[in-house]
């Protein structure tokens, strides 16, 4: 019974055995799949030419989002001195208007008041200039007292600043005190436009009334309007004053504005970001302040390893290169690309550096055999 056990066990053991060599067997079988061999017939006619990759700047584009804004030295909120009732006005947002155009009409009893009250002043002068020589002319003959005398003159004193100050109230709400008489009171005013520009903003409508503290218009001067961008503070170092910037919008892409980076802000806001303010060459009125705006910047990142964009290729979502080895070996290896500029790729693997021999033209080609290969196995 002992002999039956001790001869299965060894029958047990000698199938393991020999399973396990199979499975060797099998492993040892299994082709490289990173792994391509061409003979120099091949090479020669595939045009596959093996280098080495170099240090140097990658230059890359930095993508940015931001806005149209406008400084606040070119936005004014128009207001008027005065409380009246809006008459007339046909403004519309987005509107063109010009300097000393007029926005709107308003209509109150204290207008008529000021020019009634200047007028009075004006007659009250002249009585007070005519009273004044008179006693003047009666001081210097002693035929009045000289108390008269200096009363006189300070009641058209009196009368000439009044008249000075209601002269520059009306000129305050563009009346013309120089042209004002009786026969011209007039119970309404014009708003005019302070700057050449377009309305922004309308907050009023006919026959509401209006306080001094109200802001009736605003306009905004298209021609110092600005793109205000959002760069992420990792990114605000690579950028600098004066800088071109192209800009398009979501909309049209295919049209392109230029612009120059004018300042960089040294604040950032809550989402660790700064705002770079960039000026356009040429102003286009179809760019309006809120506007979404796409922005492309060129710019230098540190030294990095670089190789020609022929030497990188995709397959499955990730990116390899080939190193060359002995007897026209090719080894496909996997690598990080970086920024792409003027025919050279930006890439990052292991084992790779500046003495790394591999295919800088035709990678593709290698793909191609090697996957071909493959697929004939």
């Amino acid at each position: 019974m002992k002999t039956y056990i001790s001869l299965l066990l060894l029958a047990v053991i000698c199938a393991a055995c020999t399973e396990k060599k199979a499975d060797n067997n099998v492993d040892e079988k299994q082709p490289d799949t990173t792994l391509v061999t061409l003979n120099a017939a091949q090479i020669k006619n595939a045009n596959i030419v093996v280098g080495q990759p170099v240090m140097g700047k990658a230059k890359g584009v930095l993508k940015l989002q931001g806005a149209i804004d406008v400084p606040p030295q070119s936005t004014v909120s128009v207001s008027f001195p005065l409380g009246g009732y809006l008459k007339s006005t046909d403004l519309l947002p987005g509107v063109h208007v010009s300097k000393g155009q007029v926005l709107g009409i308003l209509e109150d009893m204290q207008f008529i008041q000021m020019q009634q009250d200047y007028l009075s002043a004006k007659e009250r002068l002249q009585f007070a200039e005519t009273e004044y020589r008179r006693q003047q002319e009666l001081n210097a003959s002693k035929a009045t007292s000289d108390k008269v005398y200096q009363q006189a003159k300070a009641d058209m004193e009196t009368q000439r600043i009044l008249m000075r100050s209601l002269a520059q109230k009306l000129e305050l709400i563009d009346i013309n005190p120089r042209k004002l008489t009786s026969a011209n009171i007039s119970k309404s005013v014009h708003i005019l436009s302070p700057i050449d520009g377009f309305v922004s903003k309308v907050n009023v409508n006919i026959g509401k009334y209006t306080s001094p503290t109200d802001v009736l218009f605003e306009l905004v001067n298209p021609k110092d309007i600005h793109l205000a961008l959002d760069v992420f503070e990792r990114d605000v170092n690579k950028l600098a004053i004066g800088q071109k910037v192209i800009t398009y919008t979501t909309d049209n892409p295919a049209k392109k504005y230029e612009a120059e980076i004018i300042l960089i802000s040294k604040n950032l806001n809550e989402d660790r970001m700064a705002s770079v303010h960039c000026h356009f060459e040429k102003f286009d009125a179809t760019l309006l302040p809120g506007m979404f705006m796409n922005a492309e910047v060129e710019v230098a990142n540190s030294t990095a390893l670089l190789v020609p964009e022929d030497a990188v290729v995709r397959w499955q979502n990730k990116f390899y290169v080939f190193t060359a080895g002995a007897a026209n070996t090719f080894r496909m290896m996997e690598v990080k690309p970086g920024n792409e500029s003027e025919g050279m790729q930006q890439v990052d693997g292991t084992g790779i550096d500046s003495k790394t021999r591999l295919v800088t033209k035709n990678a593709y080609t290698l793909l191609m055999k090697m996957k071909n290969s493959a697929e004939e196995e």
